[in-house]
């Protein structure tokens, strides 16, 4: 067992987050599920114009294995599945919001 100094803990914890959270796709498709609780895979896409399907797919497979986003597949034709915020996803709340704040005002016009 080793004993971590304050500031390699600290940095172990960012660490972890990251590995959770996955890539950048993560931190937009977490923003789009606090604008809208439930959302359908087509309606991110759509939304989140320059990601592509691969990437989506991917990034909401590591969210769900990883307990931040639920998929829900309801019994239509054709299916319907359908994605949104577990309690602990929702609980990263005030870190999309800060983001969100921080390019508000430091952003600089990036489309």
């Amino acid at each position: 067992m080793s004993i971590k100094t304050e500031e390699e803990q600290c940095l172990y914890n960012i660490q972890q987050a990251i590995e959770v959270l996955g890539g950048k796709w993560s931190f937009l498709v977490l923003g789009q599920l606090f604008c809208h609780d439930v959302q359908r895979f087509n309606q991110m896409r759509r939304t989140l114009k320059h990601i592509s399907t691969k990437s989506l797919t991917d990034t909401l497979r590591h969210l769900e294995q990883n307990e931040i986003v639920k998929r829900t597949v309801l019994p239509t034709v054709p299916v319907t599945v359908e994605y949104s915020l577990t309690e602990k996803g929702k609980d990263f709340k005030t870190v999309i919001s800060e983001m969100r704040s921080w390019g508000e005002k430091w952003g600089g016009g990036i489309e």
